[in-house]
């Protein structure tokens, strides 16, 4: 049987059978639990370079199969999808693997380091009609889809620009100066910017369409690690609205606004931060507290079920977009 038509194998029984490269974290309640709590999906097998903490993890969360060799997983012939959740300098060798496997994969944003070696994923996938998905769940959370709903309905009316500022002070960690892979250059060359402002880019884009340019400037201010800690861009959507952003890691307040401007009104919300989103416009006023579930991975995840099983949807957060997120970081960092 083709690669390409393994998840249709699927259908008879409704069970796509998953393996999870990297079990730390971030799937210890964000994405792992998700997958088991999905209708039609199973979390089968899990793998750790440290096999006492992958069988730590499998037991705690109930799952049949314990590696520590990410090719025995890869090759199970009893895991139909990976979802590969490592740090983003190993995610181009464990998705080409996937890939040159046949099966379905999802990886952890951001898709890797560099755009350079996201496109060579993407390729892969789709060079063999495979689904890929990457990890941006915001795409899938109701609180930001009532944003767009309200983007939709015009009612701040036509959108002019977007504005996010996101700064935290250096952590104990930071100052520490002991080593983290999310402020190693080799790892993450925007440090922080890499891990967190990927997110908030990838829902602007998700939210106003894609980007056609952008620049931007980076520095290591503290020189506490070995990436950058402060990175200030602008960018121009495709469809005429400016964007700019400002995230600085050595602040003395933890700030996350973000600000959509339109020529009736204007919305504010937070990427990261519990706050409420506000709707402020010529003819409505709306400020609403919507709460993420538990497992925030959930709805990310049952909508890649109902893709690959159900196949009435269309998931959001593609190889496609994180592509074309990778390639707007890459422009906001000069690379």
């Amino acid at each position: 049987m083709s690669a390409v038509e393994k998840p249709h194998s699927q259908e008879s029984n409704k069970t796509i059978r998953w393996g999870i490269i990297g079990c730390g974290n971030v799937t210890e309640v964000k994405s792992g639990p998700a997958y088991n709590a999905t209708e039609g999906f199973k979390l089968t097998a899990v793998m750790r370079r440290d096999l006492a903490k992958a069988k730590d993890y499998a037991q705690r969360h109930n799952i049949e199969k314990v590696y520590d060799n990410a090719d025995d997983l890869i090759n199970d012939v009893e895991i139909d999808a990976v979802y590969i959740a490592t740090p983003p300098d190993s995610h181009k060798l464990y998705a080409l693997k996937v890939a040159n496997a046949g099966k379905v994969c999802c990886i952890e944003k951001p898709m890797s380091p560099s755009y350079k070696d996201s496109l060579e994923i993407y390729n892969a996938f789709e060079d063999k009609g495979l689904p890929l998905f990457i990890a941006y769940y915001r795409r899938s959370l109701p609180r930001f889809n009532q944003i767009k709903n309200w983007l939709e309905n015009k009612y701040i009316g036509d959108v002019r620009h977007i504005n996010w500022h996101l700064s935290k002070p250096a952590s104990d960690l930071d100052k520490s100066k002991s080593y983290n892979w999310r402020t190693d250059s080799k790892i993450a060359p925007g440090g922080y910017f890499d891990d967190l402002a990927s997110h908030g880019i990838d829902l602007f884009t998700y939210l106003l369409g894609n980007i056609k340019t952008a620049h931007g400037l980076s520095i290591n201010q503290q020189n506490l690690y070995t990436s950058k800690d402060a990175v200030t861009a602008c960018w121009i959507h495709e469809n005429g609205i400016t964007g700019a952003g400002n995230w600085n890691f050595g602040c003395n307040e933890h700030i996350d606004k973000v600000q959509i401007f339109g020529n009736k009104g204007s919305i504010q919300f937070s990427v990261f931060h519990d706050n409420p989103i506000i709707l402020n416009s010529n003819t409505k006023h709306e400020e609403l507290m919507i709460g993420h579930p538990k497992h925030i991975q959930i709805h990310h995840v049952e909508g890649m079920r109902d893709m690959l099983i159900k196949k009435n949807y269309i998931h959001p957060s593609s190889g496609a977009s994180g592509l074309h997120t990778s390639w707007v970081m890459d422009k906001i960092l000069g690379n």
